[in-house]
């Protein structure tokens, strides 16, 4: 049981020996977080300015160990109010941009000097150049989707030819790009709302593919049993190792 809906998990650099540690992010705050024998989160520290009705929604860790999140509002996806945030190394938060309905991803190229963050409800992927100080240069549009016809742009990674995985919440796939933006790999999935993408096992080449049964009916369900299922699919090109956060 937690205290809050949980957005992200994300694993924090450790030495050799001592407990894997988390930063869990919830609906309006960040903890860190154990697992290792039981449950413990670290007293919940506020988004600051974040408005009630604003919750956040996903997140990575650049190569230089800080927290990239977004947020968006809880009922109304078409209200702009989500932002993207930066979270240092003693989690102190800057808002880098604004204006976002649903942010999800974002993840980096393996040089972490661009990052790539989508607007599902728009069905925009956006690129930003990133400075090793943690600037923003300005958000550029990479690739805009039909979300009728080819799903939301929602959860996604890069791999180790820098190429950019996508999930497509509503299209049933996921997809491979190249860093500009040409389709060049299309996994066929037996449901409609895939989330999210990352690459695991030993050798990196094994591509986990989370889905959802959020708001699908009866009928819905009935035909896509595996709703909600985790799938796992290998590839030929192996996924890049991720950055884990760092403290000070």
């Amino acid at each position: 049981d937690l205290p809050e809906p949980l957005c992200w998990l994300l694993p924090c650099a450790s030495t050799q020996g001592t407990p894997q540690r988390f930063i869990a992010g919830f609906r309006g705050a960040i903890a860190h977080m154990s697992l290792e024998s039981a449950l413990c989160i670290e007293a919940l520290q506020s988004v600051p300015g974040q408005a009630d009705d604003v919750r956040l929604n996903d997140a990575k860790v650049d190569t230089n160990g800080r927290i990239w999140a977004g947020s968006m509002h809880r009922q109304d996806p078409s209200n702009p109010v989500g932002r993207l945030h930066c979270f240092d190394k003693a989690l102190q938060c800057t808002v880098m941009d604004t204006g976002y309905h649903i942010c999800n991803g974002p993840c980096f190229s393996i040089d972490g000097r661009t990052m790539y963050h989508n607007d599902s409800y728009t069905g925009s992927t956006y690129v930003y150049s990133v400075s090793l100080e943690g600037g923003l240069g300005a958000r550029r549009l990479w690739r805009n989707f039909d979300v009728v016809s080819e799903g939301a742009p929602d959860g996604m990674t890069v791999d180790s030819q820098d190429c950019v995985w996508i999930a497509h919440w509503g299209g049933g796939r996921v997809c491979r790009y190249s860093p500009d933006a040409q389709l060049l790999q299309t996994i066929q999935l037996p449901v409609t709302q895939p989330s999210s993408c990352a690459f695991g096992g030993r050798d990196l080449s094994t591509l986990f593919i989370t889905s959802a049964r959020e708001g699908m009916s009866t009928e819905q369900l009935k035909a896509q049993p595996l709703a909600g299922s985790l799938f796992a699919v290998r590839c030929t090109v192996p996924g890049a190792a991720l950055p884990r956060y760092k403290t000070v």
